[in-house]
């Protein structure tokens, strides 16, 4: 503000702003004898926000997540096909993804973890508290009214007696009864930044309960994808201590018939001691997912849910989304949260902007006082005071300045924080399209093995019941295709693993639901 002069019977005011504020830039105000009242309600009329208005940064200009052409399919590891995926361009993603593998005990699974996991609780009193914020910091806007009631006894000197034109009594009662209104004119936004900034941030934090929502999900697709794997690891792990075990007592009784050396006794002493070895790993691994299926359901690992998995109960989603790259910085909640803090850091440029200019403040006082409580609205006992005040900082060592400086500086660190979410989302989608394909690729050759060692397996069996090779020879084969089968088991895993991570990926549709009392997602903007 350059200056106010006041004469008597003229009033000059004219203030030219600097700070980017878009409602107006010089304000010139010229009138006769113009009463401070209406000069007050001009001064509201021409109130505009200071600081920077904020626009949502575009996307990113790529067309594509990979540097090489996706192709329309995964290759398939199965003569009828069944296992082949397509990549679907533009295909939406239901809000209840996990439905598409077809399991009733991960969707029960889910929906208990939906209703008692604390995490998804603690994020739902999250937001619930920045909006309270919203609402708090937009009381502002109005007048705050107080009312007060003063009850005082008091004695007053004898010489001072004649003080009292009531009664003249030196001892007397005074009560006053009044209302107060207070208002602060918001001349140059700092509220309406401030509740700006405050609304950013409780749209950041309904898209951090989005993320919360979508962790715990994926979480428990990925911790029952796990557990049924570890399951067949097992089965065939316990299989193969068997064999070997089997193969360890004939050839003892070779070696005791002078068959064959004590070397290769001893290899396959060591052979099985290193399969048992890995039995209690898979034990243990199994028992620290149920117990962590256990916490994402939101109990005790004593409270461990009925539900269990097997692979062979799931089924692999045949159609995969994919959504197009300008759609991703809408879908991914984490973006979304980045955004709102970009957003939210903006408005506080503003604020501290606008705490550099005038603050005006208007207050207004309206009671009675009287000696005697049924005299209190009589006449002449009615008192009132009106006042504005204008505050306009001078000198404070500095701290506005840099508290702008530092408010503009947290706006270009959110800014940077924006696009690093942003490069990670895509970096999510693209590793998870390479695995994907990987997955196909590994899967097939994992079938192809199992396959191989299952006719190995048979044609050992036949020539053994024809006498053609020994029990030995048996065994082995029956080894080859056991351990095929936890190959294939871990490649099965980590394909249905990687589908769940690209729906995880691409946002988990959050979009699509409403699964969640008292909050409405904010729908995708077309």
């Amino acid at each position: 503000m350059k200056s106010i002069a006041t004469r008597p019977a003229f009033v000059s005011i004219r203030w030219v702003f600097g700070f980017g504020c878009g409602a107006c830039r010089t304000l010139v105000l010229k009138t006769r004898a113009m009463p401070y009242p209406i000069l007050l309600v001009m001064l509201l009329i021409v109130s505009c926000t200071v600081g920077p208005d904020f626009h949502q940064p575009p996307a990113p200009n790529v067309s594509s997540y990979i540097k090489e052409p996706l192709p329309e399919k995964t290759i398939t590891a199965e003569k009828s096909g069944a296992d082949v995926q397509y990549f679907k361009s533009g295909l939406d993603i239901s809000g209840q993804w996990w439905m598409l593998f077809h399991s009733q005990s991960l969707n029960a699974l889910i929906e208990e973890a939906l209703k008692n996991n604390p995490d998804l609780t603690a994020a739902q009193a999250a937001l619930r508290v920045a909006q309270e914020n919203v609402y708090a910091q937009q009381g502002a806007y109005y007048p705050g009214i107080a009312t007060n009631f003063s009850s005082i006894r008091q004695k007053t000197p004898v010489a001072s007696v004649t003080t009292n034109a009531t009664s003249g009594a030196s001892i007397y009662n005074l009560f006053t009864p009044q209302v107060s209104v207070s208002y602060v004119p918001d001349v140059f936004g700092l509220n309406r930044r401030t509740v700006e900034s405050l609304q950013a941030q409780e749209e950041s934090q309904r898209f951090q309960l989005e993320a919360t929502y979508l962790t715990l999900t994926s979480n428990v697709v990925a911790a029952a994808v796990q557990e049924a794997s570890l399951r067949e690891q097992i089965v065939a792990t316990q299989k193969i201590i068997k064999i070997e075990s089997e193969q360890l007592d004939l050839m003892r009784q070779q070696y005791d018939l002078g068959a064959i050396a004590e070397a290769d006794v001893v290899t396959q002493e060591a052979t099985l001691a290193q399969a048992q070895a890995g039995f209690p790993v898979l034990q243990k691994q199994l028992a620290q997912q149920r117990d962590l299926l256990t916490a994402l359901v939101g109990h005790f690992p004593i409270e461990e849910p009925p539900e269990k998995f097997q692979l062979s109960e799931l089924e692999l989603p045949q159609e995969l989304p994919l959504s197009l790259p300008a759609q991703l910085v809408e879908q991914r909640p984490d973006v979304r949260s980045a955004e709102a803090q970009l957003h939210a850091a903006s408005a506080q440029v503003g604020v501290a902007i606008a705490n550099r200019l005038p603050n005006l403040t208007l207050t207004a006082d309206y009671g009675s006082t009287a000696t005697a409580i049924d005299q209190l609205f009589s006449s002449g006992t009615g008192f009132w005071v009106v006042a504005g005040n204008l505050t306009q900082p001078i000198f404070q060592g500095g701290a506005l300045l840099h508290r702008q400086r530092a408010a503009e500086a947290a706006y270009d660190q959110a800014a940077a924080q924006y696009r690093s979410v942003v490069i990670t989302a895509f970096k999510d989608v693209a590793d998870t399209l390479h695995a994907i394909q990987s997955d196909a690729d590994v899967l097939k050759a994992a079938a192809n093995g199992a396959s191989t060692a299952a006719r190995g397996l048979d044609i050992a069996q036949q020539q053994m019941q024809l006498g053609g090779i020994s029990y030995l020879k048996m065994l082995n084969a029956d080894q080859a295709y056991q351990q095929a089968l936890i190959n294939l088991a871990q490649a099965r895993a980590n394909r249905y693993a990687d589908t769940a991570a690209l729906f995880q990926a691409l946002g988990g549709g959050w979009w699509n639901r409403s699964d969640i009392p008292g909050v409405s997602a904010n729908h995708i903007s077309n």
